[in-house]
């Protein structure tokens, strides 16, 4: 197995006239245009940003990326900024990566070399500018020239960490935790009017939370109450740090038949149901990738007689409120024509938690985004799954 690797460089921004800094919002910098020029032979990649700001960029492999890290920015840029490419940047993204950490991901074709990474000052009323050149190198000279490489210092940040979450719950009810996939940097799918399957669940949890609240049988948290990123494993840590009783993951599925609609409830299997779980489940356990972690010190999960024992044992108590959550949401909304489905999701691995991830639609089809962001479709959502919940739990 080859590892990601990585190569760092720290470069600090220039100061840019205060004139332009009093136009920009003043609770942290922000980064008002992105592009890129050049060809395959050297490429530029240019941010415009109003104020200064410490950034670090290197570069992982296996898939071949560059990464720019800085402190917590908003970003200022046009909706579809990043989808197309030039010369050695096939695409990029940007987003949060975590509190007071926001990160660009450029997606590179083969093994590059940071040539150059600076800024040039402001002139003529400009804003500053963060500038990465790129070109060819092979995998040899790029390996041999990240091992000389010392690792990066940590960047300041610009906004404090929030206390951790509470880890109680109320005594007496279980507790749900409800992950809203993606978020910051890993943007999920995007359908065709712009809207974006971070934001479509994110909206979704915070309307089941608060249904499930208001029927006052259970507790609740969400991974994230915000746009924010979260590692995979830290999603399923999450979970079984504060001993859920149920892990729901929401997510927002697309497929190249614009014609397939409806909602779909996946429990955990190696073994997918068929060639779109398994194509599904793929591309969302390259989360972390897409984000652009590091992922050299990935640890294999624990194995042994015990823990498959209780994975057994969770797994049909997964799929026990899989086939309640679809015999509650049939004839209330639209449902796939092939509702239960498994696939090998990495955030339904945790071996003590019944666990099912349910893709609300397809934002690939034009029916099924309209209903997605309709609160009447919300509502009727959200009523459906607290009953399925509490059938579930009643007939435990």
């Amino acid at each position: 197995m080859v590892f990601p690797v990585a190569l760092f460089f720290t470069v600090t921004l220039l100061a840019i006239p205060s004139s332009l800094a009093q136009q920009a919002d003043n609770s942290m910098p922000t980064a008002l245009a992105a592009r890129i020029g050049g060809d395959e032979m050297r490429t530029r990649f240019v941010v415009d940003i109003d104020r200064p700001v410490d950034f670090r960029v290197f570069i992982l492999a296996d898939p071949y990326r560059v990464i720019i890290d800085m402190p917590q920015i908003n970003f200022n840029l046009p909706a579809n900024s990043g989808q197309q490419g030039r010369g050695l940047i096939g695409a990029y993204r940007y987003g949060l990566l975590a509190v007071g950490q926001s990160r660009i991901v450029l997606d590179v074709p083969g093994p590059v070399f940071i040539e150059r990474s600076f800024v040039l000052p402001p002139q003529d009323g400009e804003p500053g500018r963060l500038v990465v050149d790129l070109i060819p190198t092979d995998r040899e000279t790029f390996m041999r020239r990240l091992n000389a490489t010392p690792p990066a210092q940590p960047l300041p940040q610009t906004m404090a960490v929030p206390p951790a979450p509470e880890m109680r719950q109320d005594i007496g009810k279980p507790l749900i935790v409800i992950d809203p996939g993606h978020g910051g940097i890993d943007g999920g799918t995007v359908a065709a009017n712009g809207v974006r399957e971070k934001d479509i669940v994110l909206t979704f949890a915070r309307a089941l939370k608060q249904r499930i609240e208001s029927d006052g049988q259970f507790s609740v948290v969400l991974t994230r109450d915000t746009d924010i990123y979260i590692p995979l494993a830290e999603r399923v840590e999450f979970a079984r740090e504060r001993q859920a009783a149920l892990f729901i993951s929401l997510h927002a599925d697309s497929f190249r038949e614009a014609s397939v609609r409806g909602a779909t409830v996946y429990t955990v299997s190696e073994d997918a149901s068929d060639q779109e779980a398994a194509a599904l489940a793929s591309t969302e356990n390259k989360s972390d990738i897409i984000a652009g972690l590091d992922l050299r010190n990935e640890t294999e999960d624990v194995s042994g007689i015990l823990i498959d024992l209780a994975m057994r044992e969770t797994k049909n108590f997964s799929i026990q409120f899989a086939e309640a959550a679809i015999s509650a949401m049939r004839g209330n909304i639209r449902l796939n024509r092939n509702p239960h489905r498994f696939a090998g999701f990495r955030v339904l691995k945790a071996p003590d938690i019944p666990s099912v991830l349910i893709e609300l639609g397809y934002l690939s089809n034009r029916s099924d985004v309209q209903e997605l962001q309709s609160q009447a479709w919300r509502d009727k959502t959200t009523t459906s799954l607290v009953a399925a919940i509490s059938a579930y739990f009643n007939g435990r």
